[in-house]
């Protein structure tokens, strides 16, 4: 029976982004592995503060699986040491159980000797844009290519990260294997929500804030709709606060309709789906994404999407959504107020968005992640 270790490491207590994509990755395989016949187990590294308390328990989101492996150095190190290979590397693989696949997910995978390797990488953000990422995210370009010496075969989410690793890594085509992703929620989830309390209609942002995501020029865009078009809405932005977001904050401050402006910090999913489905627009103008789960999570919940024409977005968001230029506040603008004025328009976005959304699931994330690993064999 072929046997599976997936690095559970990124899901943390609050998961976003990869975290919701090992979160769903492992739960998939999880319910496939009876009907598929392999063997799935989930391994583990205690961060710095927890390893200097000798505190090596499992983490409360990995504690439902009954095959937990713990890795006993902290992710720092560990990640250290792979970028400068040493003997005593080799000492902690029998910490892993023999698996024949070790998969990292969150572009580092350890260097088992007698295991097949496989590493995710979801985008290149950390070499196409490396002024929009925080320091650690910058060290990621070293440790990535070191890995990819013994990678055997390299997981990304859409084909444009496929592109990114052709072109900016010289990985080959065939040892690249694309797994989109999908949404935490299914179209009857919360259907039964009440609508956020404030009775103005609203515009809706969904996602970490930090510089890549383009806050600011989604503020300047709504400065231009109530100073042109008159507009009623409020703007909420959902999200924690990532890296370099106090320029976002100050442009929020320097809004003559700041009072209109509202900054909500890390929601329960039900809570960000009360938003998603009363907002009149979704808005995600990302200047570059691996793959932009926010657009398809928003699709899934029936609300309408305007997003940005580069990397990824267009490849999931297909004819469901308006696309706009990422850099252009008057574009964007123009587009949220044809969606709000448009009621044909809005309809339209919405049922296209739902059965685009039904393209995604995270079974099939699941079987083609199989897919690819059976492809090694």
């Amino acid at each position: 029976m072929l046997k599976i270790l997936i690095d559970g490491t990124a899901l943390r207590p609050k998961p976003s982004g990869i975290g919701l994509y090992v979160y769903h990755l492992i739960n998939g395989l999880q319910q496939l592995q009876k009907d598929e016949n392999f063997h799935l187990s989930v391994s583990y590294q205690p961060s710095v503060k927890n390893w200097l308390k000798r505190n090596l328990s499992v983490p409360e989101k990995l504690q439902k699986y009954a095959n937990i492996y713990c890795l006993p150095i902290p992710v720092t190190l560990s990640n250290f040491l792979a970028k400068y290979p040493n003997p005593s590397l080799a000492y902690f693989e029998k910490y892993f159980g023999s698996p024949d696949i070790v998969h990292g997910p969150d572009h580092v995978v350890y260097p088992c000797r007698n295991s097949l390797k496989v590493m995710t990488i979801t985008d290149l953000t950390f070499i196409k844009y490396p002024q929009l990422v925080n320091s650690i995210v910058r060290t990621y370009t070293g440790r990535v290519k070191q890995c990819l010496k013994w990678t055997d075969l390299v997981i990304t989410i859409s084909e444009s990260s496929k592109n990114d690793l052709i072109n900016y890594l010289g990985v080959k085509p065939d040892k690249i294997y694309v797994t989109p992703l999908a949404s935490r929620y299914s179209s009857e989830d919360f259907l039964t929500e009440k609508a956020p309390s404030s009775s103005k209609p609203y515009l809706l942002f969904v996602s970490t804030i930090e510089p890549r995501k383009n806050i600011n020029t989604l503020i300047f865009a709504f400065n231009i709709l109530k100073l042109h078009y008159k507009i009623d809405h409020r703007l909420v932005l959902i999200g924690q606060k990532g890296w370099k977001y106090q320029p976002i904050f100050e442009a929020i401050a320097n809004s003559p309709w700041k009072q209109d402006i509202e900054h909500l910090d890390y929601l329960s999913d039900e809570k960000v789906a009360e938003f998603y489905r009363h907002a009149d627009v979704f808005v995600y103008p990302s200047i570059y994404e691996g793959f932009g789960l926010p657009v398809l999570e928003a699709m899934t919940l029936g609300t309408p999407v305007v997003t940005s024409n580069t990397s990824s977005l267009p490849e999931v968001a297909g004819d469901a959504t308006l696309l706009i230029n990422p850099d252009d506040a008057q574009e964007l603008a123009e587009a949220i107020y044809q969606v709000i004025t448009d009621s044909q328009l809005r309809q339209d976005l919405i049922e296209k968005g739902k059965k685009r959304a039904k393209l995604f699931s995270w079974e099939n994330t699941a079987r083609e992640t199989l897919k690819a690993y059976r492809s090694l064999l």
